[in-house]
């Protein structure tokens, strides 16, 4: 397996408002016409990206969940073991009452709340809500609280990531764990990822090629080194860099 794509979703091949990837299906097309593998990479639940994954037309690669927490097989159906998410839960009621008031997770929400700060339609916010690793979720408070926050997480084996719309715990594997475990599997002689967020930062780092998707709405990652860096942002663009690649390649 020469080469293999991976890639976030929201704000990256799903455009950040409308959850689109249509502009992206020339690219699409051109990966699976060349036997490329195009693996999904994000924070998403099992459950959202194995119907998402359907809808693209790549139910036959794997795919990297809850920010490379877990992974989901080919044509499989996602986890129903919940362990790892109740033990994270656990740690979160753990802190301080002040600051814990200040983080509110999916867990924390009903449907009807993930349907406001996400704008998805209230089915796919339940499979949003089935998590098995990770806990995303909105902090109110100040950044120093924040940062104390997850500093207290810390000393307790959890991670926190700052993505393009929330603030993720989860027990410490990323999105490049997730690539070069796939990368290994397929003995990929190249890799190709992109992202527009800090959480796609280390999937950026370890990629063979890193793209950075304009995403107005992400926090700063950082300068990835080697990265390619669009002027325009979400599908239109991941479409025109990836057909661009794959050209250079040929």
């Amino acid at each position: 397996m020469r080469l293999i794509v991976f890639t976030d979703l929201d704000g990256t091949l799903l455009d950040h408002d409308t959850y689109d990837f249509s502009p992206a299906l020339p690219a699409i097309e051109a990966l699976r016409a060349q036997g490329i593998p195009l693996i999904l990479a994000s924070s998403k639940t099992g459950a959202e990206i194995a119907d998402i994954r359907c809808r693209i037309g790549v139910q036959d690669w794997p795919a990297i969940v809850e920010n490379g927490a877990g992974e989901l097989a080919p044509g499989s159906e996602p986890s129903l073991d919940f362990t790892h998410y109740l033990q994270l839960r656990a740690i979160v009621d753990q802190m301080p009452e002040a600051l814990r008031a200040r983080f509110r997770g999916f867990g924390d929400m009903s449907v009807d709340e993930i349907v406001d700060v996400t704008g998805l339609p209230p089915e796919s916010a339940e499979l949003a809500r089935q998590r098995a690793y990770t806990e995303p979720g909105l902090f109110s408070g100040s950044e120093d609280e924040k940062k104390r926050f997850c500093a207290l997480l810390e000393e307790q084996g959890v991670r926190s990531r700052d993505g393009g719309r929330f603030l993720t715990l989860s027990f410490g594997r990323t999105k490049a764990d997730g690539l070069q475990r796939i990368a290994r599997r397929f003995g990929a002689q190249h890799t190709i990822a992109l992202g527009d967020a800090p959480n796609d930062r280390d999937m950026l780092l370890a990629a063979s090629q890193a793209v950075v998707i304009r995403n107005e709405h992400a926090p700063e990652m950082g300068v990835i080194p080697g990265a390619l860096y669009t002027q325009n942002s979400g599908p239109a663009a991941w479409n025109e860099v990836v057909l661009a690649l794959l050209d250079s390649s040929a």
